[in-house]
C-alpha cells in the first residue's frame, strides 16, 4: 500500500531533532557546559536534582547573551558561530549556542538567564516544551544561567527508559569529571540538590 509523504509538523520535528542530542540528563549537563565554555566561562557550577529528570541548573560567569538574543538562542539553526556556508570550515568552538538549547527547550520546561557583559540588568526568557513563556528583566550577574526542570515531560514514553536516579547522577558526574580534565583553566563544582560533592579549582599558571 502507498503512502502519501508529508512534511512533519515543527514540534514533531523538533523532538525528533531532541532524540538526537539529548539521551539522558547528563546530556543535557555535557551541551550546556560546552555552550558554558564558549561563552568564555571561568568558572562553571552544575547543580541537579532527581538525576537531573526534575531539575538541572548551570550558571557560568561567562560574557552572556544580550538580551535580544536570548529568544533566538533557543530556536533552532540559531548561532553566533556561522554567518555563511563559508564560516563552516573554521568553526572551532565546542558547539553552537542554541543549537542544543532549542532541542532541550522542545522537550523540558526550560529558563534562560543572562546578563552580558556591561548591561546595567540581566534578563531572562522562559520556554515549555518549545512555546515561550516569559520574558522579563532579571537581578543576575554577569553571565548566564539556565534552568532545566521536567525533563522530557512531554515526551513520557523516553522518560520511562531512564535508569535509577543514582545511574543518572552517576553519568552527570562522570560528565563534569571529563569536562573538567580537558579545561584546566575553568573552575567546575557539582552540587546535588544544593550539596557541593565535587570541586575542581582552576589551574593557576606559572
Amino acid at each position: 500500500m502507498s503512502r502519501r509523504i508529508r512534511q512533519l509538523a515543527s514540534f514533531v520535528a523538533d523532538q525528533i531533532a531532541a532524540g538526537e542530542v539529548v539521551e539522558r540528563p547528563a546530556s543535557v549537563v555535557k551541551e550546556l557546559i560546552e555552550n558554558s565554555l564558549d561563552g568564555g566561562a571561568r568558572r562553571i557550577v552544575v547543580d541537579v536534582e532527581q538525576g537531573g529528570v526534575k531539575r538541572i541548573v548551570v550558571q557560568d560567569d561567562g560574557v552572556g547573551i544580550h538580551r535580544d538574543d536570548l529568544r533566538l538562542a533557543l530556536s533552532r539553526h540559531a548561532t553566533s558561530k556561522i554567518a555563511s556556508a563559508d564560516d563552516l570550515e573554521g568553526v572551532a568552538s565546542l558547539g553552537f549556542r542554541g543549537e542544543a538549547l532549542a532541542s532541550i527547550a522542545s522537550i523540558a520546561r526550560v529558563e534562560l538567564g543572562s546578563r552580558a557583559a556591561g548591561a546595567p540588568n540581566g534578563w531572562r526568557t522562559e520556554v515549555h516544551g518549545g512555546s515561550f513563556v516569559a520574558d522579563e528583566p532579571a537581578a543576575l550577574p554577569v553571565g548566564t544561567r539556565v534552568v532545566v526542570s521536567d525533563l522530557f515531560f512531554n515526551t513520557p514514553a523516553r522518560r520511562k527508559f531512564l535508569k535509577t536516579e543514582r545511574t543518572e547522577q552517576a553519568h552527570i558526574d562522570d560528565v563534569v569529571a571529563r569536562e573538567a580534565l580537558g579545561n584546566f583553566e575553568t573552575a567546575f563544582e557539582l552540587r546535588v540538590g544544593g550539596r557541593s560533592v565535587r570541586r575542581l579549582e582552576r589551574a593557576v599558571g606559572d
